[in-house]
């Protein structure tokens, strides 16, 4: 194994303290109390820092509940969870009608949480990257592949990209269907899609390891895993011309734009606004409607109202590099919550 290798495998291992396995081996259980529960949900990596931040401060004011998350991509969590497999899912994407028709205990769909996704580069000799609608699309499309064509020293640009089913890519692949018509006719938007350049990864965990371990990559991630990681993010061009950080404060203002439906999911793939940053996203919980054991019911309701809830779960948000729920979306996602039995 060369040193490369060597250190991408280091870089992953630190990562992996966001899935639940890690999580779970962490938290004091007591199997043999009648009283402890034991929630289990897998999907998006998109929240998964925010999540493991969550339920480990649940669980310090609520010792009889533990609640694993399995940071897997979005479409591997809508998968077990119409297949019964764990008690919660996760997706940036949500769930299309379609697939919540085939689940019998019904489905509650709860934007828990938001974010916005980021550029996220590895070039030393680059600070302060502003890409245009069409840069950001040409380099996706295999069109930009030396950073001299940024105006900055020669270098091979190196694409990467999510290589699994993933909800980022959904959102992503969104923007740039909406801000760039050759995107949209070769390429696009999906939580999967053929690229036409780079190397894929898997997670937002292994984009970010990639760009990290790369010289001259780009990716893209949730805003919280560029923070976490200290990695260089790019200004986008958003719809009013203006280049703009993904910042919370700007995210904010992009999410404001987004006005959910009664079934609470909805997208904004291009917001206006000289302020607005151009890619945020609400990432959904999906929680069923009935559960077997009522125990298990009222544990989950518990858990995600508290989620939910400007003193609980979203007090860490900014910190993670989220978006705090506005209050309207947090009465609603609480309304949301109490249907589930």
């Amino acid at each position: 194994m060369d040193n490369f290798q060597l250190k991408r495998r280091d870089f992953l291992l630190g990562m992996a303290g966001l899935s639940g396995s890690v999580i779970a081996s962490q938290l004091p259980f007591n199997s043999a109390s009648a009283q402890s529960l034991r929630l289990n949900g897998a999907g998006a990596s998109f929240p998964a820092i925010i999540f493991q931040r969550w339920f480990v401060e649940y669980n310090r004011v609520n010792r009889n509940v533990q609640t694993n998350y399995q940071s897997v991509g979005s479409v591997a969590g809508i998968r077990q969870f119409m297949g019964g497999t764990v008690d919660f899912g996760a997706s940036d994407v949500a769930m299309t009608d379609g697939d919540i028709a085939k689940v019998s205990r019904g489905v509650v769909l709860l934007p828990i949480t938001a974010g916005a996704i980021v550029a996220t580069y590895n070039n030393s000799a680059v600070n302060n990257l502003r890409l245009t609608r069409q840069q950001l699309a040409d380099i996706f499309l295999g069109k930009i592949t030396n950073w001299s064509q940024l105006g900055a020293p020669s270098k091979p640009l190196r694409v990467v990209y999510r290589s699994d089913g993933s909800g980022t890519t959904g959102v992503f692949t969104k923007h740039l269907s909406a801000i760039n018509s050759e995107w949209r006719s070769k390429v696009g938007e999906g939580t999967t899609v053929q690229w036409p350049t780079g190397i894929g990864a898997r997670g937002n965990e292994g984009v970010t390891a990639t760009v990290s371990q790369t010289d001259g990559a780009i990716g893209y991630v949730e805003f919280g895993y560029a923070k976490k990681n200290n990695l260089k993010t790019a200004l986008l061009q958003n719809k009013a011309g203006k280049f703009v950080p993904g910042t919370i404060q700007n995210s904010s203002v992009s999410l404001s734009q987004i006005n959910l439906p009664s079934n609470l999911r909805a997208f904004a793939p291009d917001p206006s606004g000289e302020r607005s940053y151009p890619i945020v996203t609400f990432s959904w919980i999906m929680a069923y409607k009935k559960y077997p054991n009522p125990a298990t019911a009222q544990a989950l309701k518990n858990v995600l109202t508290w989620c939910a809830s400007k003193n609980g779960g979203q007090k860490y948000a900014i910190d993670l590099g989220y978006i705090p729920l506005p209050d309207n979306v947090i009465q609603r996602v609480t309304s949301a919550i109490s249907t589930i039995g």
